[in-house]
């Protein structure tokens, strides 16, 4: 090898070993979850819907979602241009949980821009339906029409 090949080579035996321990930004980003708090001040200063995704550590379709539908790359992308995330733990923060009345694990609430429930979505939520349902609410469909029937214009 003359030195420049040798030289090219350095570089992309570096380049390839730098993105794989450090991959792009956009495939490792994920969503930025908040606390209760700091979710509805951010949903009314930003003039955004609010999304609490209710869950506890011993929950098993909760995990499903952490692990399937908020890694899905279009619910990722739609809830950060569209939606504050907040994330709350039912066992360790039991007052909030009561104030939603919450029952069945996983449960997502949607919580309009100027802090008012919207509604709520109980048990798990595979990300291609969960992308509906951000849509249902972002766009407020919700105001005009069912899921049902919203989901028949898609």
């Amino acid at each position: 090898m003359t030195g420049r090949t040798m030289h090219i080579a350095i570089i992309i035996i570096a380049l390839m070993t730098f993105f794989q321990f450090h991959p792009p930004a956009a495939e490792s980003a994920g969503i930025d979850w908040y606390s209760h708090e700091k979710g509805l001040v951010l949903g009314k200063s930003q003039a955004k819907k609010v999304l609490i995704n209710f869950y506890a550590t011993w929950c098993g379709y909760c995990k499903m979602m952490d692990t399937k539908t908020f890694t899905d790359s279009s619910v990722i992308a739609y809830m950060k241009n569209n939606f504050i995330a907040v994330k709350v733990d039912v066992d360790k923060e039991r007052q909030v949980a009561a104030m939603y009345n919450i029952s069945p694990l996983p449960d997502v609430w949607f919580i309009s821009e100027k802090g008012a429930p919207i509604g709520n979505k109980p048990g798990y939520i595979p990300a291609k339906d969960m992308l509906q349902v951000l849509k249902f609410i972002h766009t407020d469909s919700y105001l005009k029409m069912s899921f049902m029937q919203f989901l028949d214009t898609q």
